[in-house]
């Protein structure tokens, strides 16, 4: 009989059943969700939708959002690699509770990492005063903004490049050495072009969670007008002035940022797959 006959038993449902549990699923959590927001928007007045994304405040607030979170993923790019390469590539003891731990800030609630952040770098806190006593200040700043998005964001970059390093071969870099390849020709030349589309997942992963992230980055940033107010806190603001429609425009704006990364992730993606080929 043939490996996939059409009689074979399958574990899961069938594919009609299977597709359609999946199609109502995705409906129901993100299709329907997003839907509204693109409803909400263009129920506004085009004038009114011009006028509200580009008023200084909110431009201002998706600047401080968007900038930040692409310095957050940059350093979580580099960071996250390095985790990535010690966890993969070496035995030491502690490294299963090291990797564990990785995780935390996908299970720790983003409020307590906000408010553990503000206690630890406040002017009295453990690293703040040291940093105070040589004034320098991370409370109330951009600087604030992205450590607390390099934390949340972390975990992204790890978690895509462990699967791919574990897959990497050591033959692989025996043989370019054998060729008289050096160290770091062999990661160049060898092993990065087949971990940099991992990479590149796991930072725009990081970028788009650091644009909308809000629990964690309320208490460190101090929520000052033009100067450390996110895009997601205007989001708030607006909510709260029962202001549906704005709060809708400014969502369109950061969810299109969100949108254009992924986009361009796949472009990017299916370049180095050609190339690859």
């Amino acid at each position: 009989m043939p490996p996939f006959s059409t009689n074979r038993k399958h574990i899961l449902p069938g594919f009609g059943l299977s597709m359609g549990y999946t199609v109502f699923y995705l409906s129901a959590i993100v299709i329907v969700p997003l839907a509204t927001i693109v409803i909400g928007t263009f129920r506004m007045d085009p004038q009114a939708f011009i006028g509200t994304v580009t008023a200084p405040r909110v431009l201002a607030s998706c600047r401080l959002s968007l900038t930040t979170a692409l310095l957050a993923a940059l350093c979580d790019s580099v960071f996250g690699f390095l985790a990535a390469w010690t966890l993969v590539r070496y035995r030491f003891p502690g490294r299963k509770i090291l990797d564990a731990l990785v995780d935390i800030p996908f299970a720790l609630p983003t409020a307590v990492a906000g408010i553990c952040f503000a206690t630890l770098y406040s002017p009295v806190g453990w690293i703040g005063q040291l940093l105070a006593a040589k004034g320098i200040q991370l409370i109330n700043t951009p600087t604030g903004i992205v450590i607390a998005l390099i934390f949340i964001g972390f975990p992204f970059v790890v978690r895509t490049l462990q699967p791919v390093l574990s897959e990497l071969e050591p033959e692989i870099e025996e043989s370019a050495r054998s060729l008289g390849a050096t160290r770091w020709q062999t990661f160049r030349r060898v092993l990065f072009p087949h971990l940099f589309p991992s990479l590149l997942t796991g930072a725009t992963l990081s970028f788009a969670r650091g644009i909308g992230e809000y629990g964690s980055v309320i208490f460190i940033a101090g929520n000052l007008p033009y100067k450390t107010e996110i895009a997601p806190l205007m989001i708030m603001s607006k909510l709260d002035q029962f202001d549906y429609d704005g709060a809708s425009a400014v969502a369109f704006m950061l969810l299109i940022a969100s949108f254009t990364m992924l986009l361009m992730l796949n472009a990017v993606q299916r370049w180095q797959e050609k190339a690859s080929h």
